[in-house]
């Protein structure tokens, strides 16, 4: 086992490298395989295939801003435990963001130009749940997953029901979200007051709509 104790220098370039590559790609390499290369390509129309493109763009997006949230909880959480907790979580976000851009290329179309404004405010808000608290940040990393179900659940029903590479990619996150919410709660998290829950769909629906186009 690696006992070395790291700086806080070492931990910013760490986290620096972390984002470059979140923001920058190439895509990181996969813990899993893509669930989707056991199936074939769909026959789409230009209009679906639009579709699908711009939706996974905002999936994709979503995955930027959860790297980065996870990051920023992981560098302030008080406890090791919440710690390797957010960074498990970390690395299954870095398979969706994989998988997401390898789609996003299939389909012809590119990913959010202000990823890096997604990034850079995600990481602030998962840096700023950590510092309130270990159990508050873990109340926060619940709500999120289940803001993202519902997301998930709204792309599903939009998706082209032929596209089963798309579909099958957005069900294996929708299952590792539920696993990440179920985990946050059940190592303490705290509920959300209802006024930060309003506040957090508001942003996400505002980065969702913004992705969906840019």
């Amino acid at each position: 086992m690696n006992s070395r104790q790291y700086s806080p220098f070492d931990q910013f370039i760490h986290g620096l490298d972390q984002a470059l590559h979140t923001i920058l790609g190439p895509a990181p390499e996969p813990s899993r395989p893509n669930p989707a290369t056991a199936h074939a390509e769909a026959v789409l129309t230009a209009a679906e295939r639009e579709l699908a493109g711009r939706l996974m763009r905002v999936n994709h997006a979503g995955e930027i801003s959860a790297q980065a949230l996870y990051q920023g909880q992981a560098l302030t959480a008080r406890l090791p435990t919440v710690r390797d907790k957010m960074e498990q979580a970390a690395v299954e976000e870095n398979d969706h963001l994989a998988w997401t851009e390898e789609r996003i290329r299939e389909l012809g179309t590119h990913t959010s130009v202000l990823a890096p404004l997604w990034y850079a405010g995600s990481f602030a808000i998962g840096a700023l749940a950590g510092i309130v608290g270990d159990k508050w940040s873990l109340g926060f990393v619940a709500e999120t997953e289940h803001q993202v179900i519902l997301h998930l659940d709204a792309h599903l029903a939009r998706l082209p029901e032929q596209d089963t590479k798309s579909r099958t990619i957005l069900e294996q996150m929708r299952a590792d979200e539920a696993r990440h919410a179920t985990t946050a709660l059940a190592a303490g998290g705290a509920t959300l007051p209802e006024p930060i829950r309003q506040l957090m769909a508001l942003t996400s629906k505002t980065m969702t709509t913004t992705a969906y186009w840019l």
